[in-house]
């Protein structure tokens, strides 16, 4: 058994448990972890749900209140029932037809709120006026409904179920009297049909989401006719979020109305707000298994990707033996066995080594024969051409033309520069000496179609800048500003020391056709990292300059904004921006 035992006893079983051991532990802790989180989340969010399903049933009751409340305002301000009211309490007896012509004033408001059963007229002496019948309001109503319809004086109030009819509502409001300051005229009283304030669908065999109810302080459900007669005072007294109704389990939010005196019962399965713990409970299982299985194979596969690297290089030692000296090419990811393996190698290497120190000298060779093909085309040899060609233009008396050999030979010296790492960066005077070159050769090419001015402040002279920082800004300036206007064109550099304590201003504008906001929003994004504007390569100088800014004067302290452009159409376009005085960087002249 211990000796079975030992030949299981390798590294990868050991690795191979360890990592199983250690997935399960996290699978578990955060599996636990995750269900008593999204459960809290869970049961919150139907806690919040619940809640404003009762403020939304509380809106629309409120809402249905108010349109009875409007009708029966609507018919107790109307001119014949403030008349006949008045004629009442003036001790005039109202005739039979005046009532009469009750019936189409009332019907008229019955008509837009079909769920307004009848609308009965009373004198303040409680005597019927309308329906044209014998009747009292003392004997259709208890007095304490009067008395608060009197302290109301003219405002709403809702009695419950008609004791002559189970299947509407009794609501009560004091006529006042308009002529007489508002005294008490007469009462006003409403039938309503009780589905009117059917909030939802009653509970009886409801298997879906919450029910809202409408209840009397009798515990009596008012909002629906058709349902069963169910006692709901022991709902209304307990305290328990969670009840018992009718062998189900609940959850309750109460909400009473202030309009009504009424409680607004939000009834809601627990099931229905378990159901998504359920599908948690088995999205977790689900997961886990899968996810311990998946564990299982990667466990198992990086196990064997540990040890199979060890198993190579035992076996490459063995070819070693028999003479094939080749070194072990096999990828190893674990600092001990690449040790392992470097050193393998480098016996294989110093085995190797008078082959290696051939190939050497060949690539040697090699180098030295591109070096030789490399010093063919050496920059001095452009140079010394551009001199015989000034020379030989001056002996034929083309001083215009041998100028113009000078100055480009110049150009290209300054682009070439010197062998050195210095050479990339330049005093501005040098820099501004540059652009003078290269603008007079685009003004024997433009002829009077060029005008140019360059600006240097004697202060800003020596400032340090990257070479060819601004001669991209003004090339620019003149393909899209001067070249593509009608008639002649300026372009003018200006250096000054910048509003900003040791910084340095640099401006290029010209009077070309500028451009529009959509084009200038289009090269400010090119700038940013976007596509090129057009495919003639609009912006591709300006893009290299802002570069080379946030390359050179990225670090904090002395960041630089990059290119500043203004521009409108028929205006021309200005480009800004700013270096630092010293440039990060001491700038030391050539001696």
């Amino acid at each position: 058994m211990f000796q079975r035992f030992k030949e299981l006893n390798t590294l990868r079983n050991q690795i191979f448990i360890g990592f199983v051991l250690v997935m399960l532990i996290i699978l578990l802790v955060s599996g636990a972890f995750v269900y008593d989180r999204v459960s809290i989340l869970l049961k919150n969010n139907a806690e919040r749900h619940i809640q404003q399903t009762a403020v939304q049933a509380n809106g629309r009751l409120n809402a249905l209140i108010g349109q009875i409340d409007s009708l029966m305002g609507q018919v107790a301000n109307h001119p014949t029932v403030q008349q006949l009211l008045l004629e009442e309490l003036n001790g005039n007896e109202v005739s039979f037809n005046q009532r009469q012509s009750l019936l189409q004033i009332i019907s008229s408001y019955q008509a837009y709120m079909p769920s307004v059963g009848s609308l009965e007229l009373y004198t303040a002496d409680y005597r019927l006026l309308f329906p044209i019948k014998d009747g009292s309001l003392g004997t259709r109503i208890n007095e304490p409904y009067i008395s608060e319809a009197n302290i109301q004086k003219g405002r709403l109030v809702w009695i419950g179920v008609d004791p002559h009819d189970s299947q509407s509502l009794l609501a009560i409001r004091q006529v006042s009297l308009m002529d007489r300051w508002f005294s008490r005229g007469g009462y006003l009283m409403a039938r309503i049909q009780r589905s009117y304030f059917q909030l939802d669908d009653p509970i009886s065999g409801s298997d879906g989401g919450e029910s809202v109810l409408l209840v009397n302080d009798e515990g009596r459900l008012l909002g629906s006719s058709e349902a069963p007669e169910a006692d709901l005072l022991p709902l209304l007294e307990s305290v328990d979020q969670t009840v018992s109704f009718h062998g189900k389990e609940y959850v309750q939010v109460k909400l009473r109305s202030d309009k009504t005196s009424w409680t607004l019962l939000v009834l809601t399965p627990v099931s229905y707000v378990t159901k998504g713990l359920s599908v948690l409970r088995t999205v977790l299982l689900l997961s886990g298994g899968l996810g311990a299985l998946l564990f299982l194979i990667m466990s198992f596969l990086l196990s064997t990707m540990i040890t199979r690297p060890i198993i190579h290089l035992i076996r490459a030692m063995r070819k070693s033996r028999l003479g094939v000296l080749t070194p072990n090419s096999q990828k190893v990811s674990t600092m001990e066995l690449r040790e392992l393996n470097y050193t393998y190698n480098g016996m294989v290497a110093n085995m190797n080594d008078l082959i290696r120190v051939v190939y050497e000298k060949e690539v040697l060779q090699s180098r030295t024969e591109l070096k030789a093909l490399q010093a063919q085309i050496n920059p001095h040899f452009l140079f010394n051409t551009l001199e015989a060609f000034n020379w030989s233009l001056e002996e034929k008396g083309e001083e215009e033309l041998a100028g113009l050999v000078v100055v480009m030979s110049r150009l290209f010296r300054y682009i070439i520069g010197r062998p050195n790492n210095k050479d990339e960066w330049v005093a501005l005077s040098e820099e501004v000496e540059q652009i003078r070159r290269y603008l007079k050769i685009m003004e024997m090419r433009m002829g009077e179609r060029l005008s140019w001015d360059i600006v240097l402040d004697p202060r800003e002279a020596a400032v340090p800048v990257p070479k060819l920082l601004i001669q991209p800004i003004v090339e620019n300036a003149i393909l899209h500003g001067v070249e593509s206007r009608v008639g002649s064109g300026s372009v003018e550099v200006t250096i000054t020391p910048s509003p900003r304590d040791g910084w340095t201003s640099v401006k290029v504008s010209d009077n070309g056709p500028g451009m529009d906001e959509d084009t200038l929003r289009a090269l400010r994004s090119t700038l940013e990292g976007g596509p090129p504007i057009s495919a003639k390569g609009n912006g591709v100088g300006l893009v290299n300059v802002q570069r080379r800014l946030k390359l050179y004067y990225g670090e904090e302290g002395i960041k630089s904004e990059g290119l500043i452009i203004e521009s409108r159409l028929s205006e021309g376009t200005v480009i800004t921006f700013e270096i630092p005085s010293n440039g990060g960087y001491t700038y030391e002249p050539e001696q």
